[in-house]
């Protein structure tokens, strides 16, 4: 028997944001773009911070930033271990541009003091709510 639904967590340290069957989710993995579908093969993979697209049993989608995390496929079950999660209506595009602008000023500054990774993970970071943000735009 063919299978048409897996099910799917999306948990962060402060709530769980999404359980229930899925027929896919396209998240950004350490290693590019996964698409995950009922009988994918097993996976253990950490997530760069992007969006997870979460298409719904009934065919509707949810879209979900990520900070980053760990994504855990097995048969029949999904798990997304966010660092922070937030769904994509509840994302604040001007903060967002702020976060950018500042990691950037940071990034370019001459100082010695400058933390090159923690700047880059904050405009990481940045990058990917405004990209978050202007797929669901273009959706509605």
């Amino acid at each position: 028997m063919a299978l048409f639904t897996v099910n799917l967590n999306v948990v962060s340290a402060e709530e769980s944001l999404f359980s229930g069957s899925i027929k896919s989710l396209q998240i950004t993995g350490s290693e590019g773009e996964l698409g995950i579908m009922p009988g994918h093969a097993p996976l253990l993979t950490s997530l760069k911070p992007g969006m997870a697209l979460i298409t719904k049993e009934d065919g509707t989608e949810e879209v979900i930033y990520l900070s980053g995390g760990m994504l855990e496929v097995q048969p029949n079950n999904v798990i997304v271990l966010a660092d922070v999660a937030t769904r994509a209506a509840d994302l604040d595009e001007q903060a967002a541009l702020d976060a950018k602008k500042r990691a950037e000023e940071n990034m370019n500054a001459n100082g010695v003091d400058v933390d090159y990774t923690a700047v880059s993970a904050e405009l990481a970071r940045a990058e990917a709510q405004l990209r978050v943000i202007q797929a669901v735009s273009k959706k509605v």
